[in-house]
């Protein structure tokens, strides 16, 4: 059986993080394990606690992990400061894991900073030489690139050739913040492919990176390619969106059960 390692945050409603992974990989038939790098105490409304563990807890996890069940593919989302990117980016070194899939998890949807100046720089120079996919939002892929914004496919593509310089990974920029589509761009060894991807009306997005990076984890750990890796993650993932099960009072979770 594959097996997927997910490093993450967990979401006491298991919309998004840890508990978000799990499900998907379960949906695509991978044994999942995962590292916790943080409780939250969260629902659909916002996150009302956060508690982050010891960076030497956090790796202990890792070699617990990678001693035992080596994982296919990893999966990575939120981490909490620089002593556990620090922690995380050894481990993973150490091990030489492969078919990482880092979901930079720097900027909400709504354009809120969720990491602070000293962890966005170890974030950089540490964990983004380690990734072989990379899948920032739009303000995200900004930040990275080091522009102010991103509004166009020709300056996502940009912003891709920068952050592509900078490390080996191929960069799956998410277009859902674009004002005319929400088509995502995957820019690997030089060449640009594009996913048409059609806005699906609905406030209930919670934890759709963290889903779509695991289902491209998950499908890279079957030994798909990375192109049909993505594309899949995608059909799940608007599956997922156009099926979701109208919980919660705010921006309610996906549904992360449907086939595949």
């Amino acid at each position: 059986m594959n097996t997927v390692l997910t490093i993450a945050g967990s979401d006491t409603i298991g919309g998004a993080g840890i508990q978000a992974d799990l499900k998907t990989m379960c949906a695509h038939k991978v044994y999942g394990m995962s590292v916790i790098t943080a409780l939250t105490a969260q629902n659909t409304l916002g996150v009302q606690a956060i508690h982050v563990p010891e960076p030497s807890f956090v790796r202990s996890e890792i070699d617990s992990v990678f001693s035992d069940i080596f994982p296919d593919a990893v999966k990575i989302g939120m981490l909490a400061n620089a002593g556990i990117i620090h922690a995380v980016a050894e481990g993973l070194a150490h091990y030489k894991a492969k078919n990482i899939v880092l979901d930079p998890v720097m900027i909400s949807t709504s354009n809120h900073r969720l990491l602070e100046a000293s962890a966005e720089d170890a974030l950089q120079n540490e964990m983004l030489p380690l990734g072989d996919v990379l899948t920032p939002n739009l303000p995200e892929a900004a930040a990275l690139a080091g522009v102010e914004a991103i509004h166009s496919k020709q300056e996502m593509i940009q912003a891709a050739q920068l952050i592509a310089k900078r490390t080996k990974a191929a960069i799956l920029v998410k277009g859902g913040h674009l004002a005319d589509c929400a088509d995502d761009l995957l820019f690997v060894n030089g060449e640009c492919f594009w996913y048409e991807t059609r806005h699906i009306e609905t406030k209930n997005t919670h934890g759709t990176g963290c889903t779509l990076s695991s289902a491209i984890a998950s499908n890279l750990a079957k030994g798909l390619p990375l192109r049909d890796a993505v594309g899949k993650a995608k059909e799940y993932i608007t599956k997922a969106l156009q099926n979701d099960p109208h919980l919660g009072h705010g921006n309610g979770p996906l549904n992360h059960c449907v086939e595949i």
